[in-house]
């Protein structure tokens, strides 16, 4: 399947680059594992800053409220009681949890080349990425010229320090080597731009799983 492919000025290329049917063109009947290693990249990168004090943690409670009998009202034992306001907390968040999910790399590498496959018409190959200059101005003009105006995910063989500092202070704009291109990144694209070198990555990384 052939798709958009511009020279590395930004002008269109005379031959479309060709992607391969077994990573760029599945056919995904349901969005189940995407979502699965989507959101265990997700829980991946949270922390379990929550902590809440339980009954004995909270401070003070060491004197019964009340007597046990004779007042009327029910029995109590501490104010640190849980459905006493400023009480502990019960079944609260400890800052232990673990929100990690088991995801094998077979999953891992599906998920993506699924995602690849639902951005096909959203993909762009450009011959290379050569930014001497390292201006963010060159960057920007370069997009735009081959139509990547919204959120825009990079995909190179390899980043480099001028490639790196051009796009650093680009909102709109995600740069990311291709072995290391997850299926989150492809997802939270509106265009994603490959390189020629970084394609040939990515075919040799999912070209193996099978």
């Amino acid at each position: 399947m052939a798709t958009p492919t511009f020279t590395s000025a930004g002008s269109k290329a005379s031959t479309p680059a060709k992607l391969s049917k077994d990573i760029f063109d599945l056919t995904v009947e349901n969005h189940d594992l995407i979502k699965r290693v989507y959101l265990g990249y997700l829980g991946e990168a949270r922390n379990a800053h929550p902590n809440v004090k339980t009954r004995g943690l909270v401070r003070g409670g060491g004197r019964k409220p009340w007597r046990q009998k004779g007042t009327g009202r029910a029995r109590f034992g501490s104010i640190r009681n849980p459905i006493w306001t400023g009480g502990g907390i019960t079944f609260g968040p400890t800052g232990k949890e673990n929100h990690v999910m088991s995801l094998t790399k077979r999953e891992r590498q599906t998920a993506l080349k699924q995602a690849l496959s639902l951005q096909k018409k959203n993909i762009i190959i450009i011959e290379d990425l050569k930014i001497k200059s390292g201006k963010t101005a060159d960057v920007v003009k370069l997009l735009t010229k081959i139509g990547a105006e919204r959120n825009t995910l990079l995909v190179v063989s390899e980043k480099t320090e001028e490639i790196t500092r051009a796009t650093n202070n680009i909102a709109n704009v995600a740069l990311v080597s291709a072995n290391y291109v997850n299926t989150n990144d492809v997802m939270n694209a509106y265009t994603v731009v490959i390189t020629k070198p970084g394609l040939e990555v990515l075919n040799a990384r999912l070209g193996r799983a099978k």
